[in-house]
């Protein structure tokens, strides 16, 4: 299957502004996300979509490849679907650039996942909940699902809920997963997407992939057991920053 990684970079984060421009550790932000996505096997391409000339500039100094899409996106997704609409591929991945510690290895595993299921639209990942805080937390967006891993709801509520007793975060296979944001799509289905109305259980939960589950489409999920800190604050970064340093030391021992 014909693959794409396009990363959707904006200027104007909200809650850190120029993100993508940060460069304390020698590189961009964004410069680390694309340089992870680009070692995923399978791959034909790795793109930035920004609506900003700084971060397009930023991109092309490092040789990487960027597309100028337009400013009044609602969502990245949109963003990505801009770019999409002009690649001859088969799947498109989006993965946020805020990502740097990205497991290559997992942007693969998407694409297996609908290699494997020619029903499903779209593809995404989870990993176990290991503690009470990540599953009470609304903030950590759960995820349960049936047969052939496929999801059956997304929710920022405590799901599944356990009737009598506690939930076993032992439990194996594990069923209390915490859902990522990373996504797969077909590029048909990416298209389509934003093409449909929004459905009420994504208008109350706040949760995008609900308008496909509300619409029927099928969401494969595979599981990770490990997934690198994202960069949505400065102490985020800054954490970031003095594991880079310190991984940096220790390869030049």
């Amino acid at each position: 299957m014909r693959t794409a990684i396009v990363i959707p970079a904006r200027y104007a984060s909200t809650r850190l502004p120029a993100k993508a421009l940060l460069r304390e550790t020698g590189k961009y932000l964004v410069q680390h996300v694309y340089e992870q996505a680009s070692q995923a096997k399978g791959v034909e391409g790795v793109i930035v979509a920004t609506d900003d000339s700084r971060i397009m500039s930023a991109v092309e100094s490092f040789g990487g490849r960027a597309v100028m899409t337009r400013t009044d996106h609602p969502s990245g997704t949109d963003r990505v679907a801009e770019v999409a609409s002009e690649l001859d591929v088969d799947v498109v991945i989006n993965l946020q650039g805020d990502e740097p510690l990205i497991d290559p290895g997992s942007l693969e595993l998407l694409t297996r996942l609908l290699r494997e299921d020619s029903d499903a639209e779209m593809a995404t990942l989870a990993m176990p909940i290991a503690s009470m805080e990540t599953y009470l937390n609304p903030n950590c967006v759960k995820v349960v699902c049936g047969r052939g891993g496929r999801a059956l709801y997304f929710s920022r509520s405590p799901i599944p809920h356990v009737r009598d007793g506690k939930p076993d975060f032992t439990q194996k296979p594990p069923v209390f997963l915490h859902h990522l944001g990373l996504y797969a799509y077909r590029r048909e289905a990416l298209l389509a997407l934003s093409t449909l109305p929004p459905h009420p259980l994504e208008q109350l939960e706040k949760l995008e992939q609900l308008r496909a589950i509300g619409h029927g489409w099928t969401i494969r999920v595979g599981i990770v057991h490990h997934v690198g800190q994202g960069v949505d604050t400065l102490a985020d970064y800054e954490r970031f920053v003095k594991e880079y340093r310190g991984d940096s030391a220790n390869r030049a021992r």
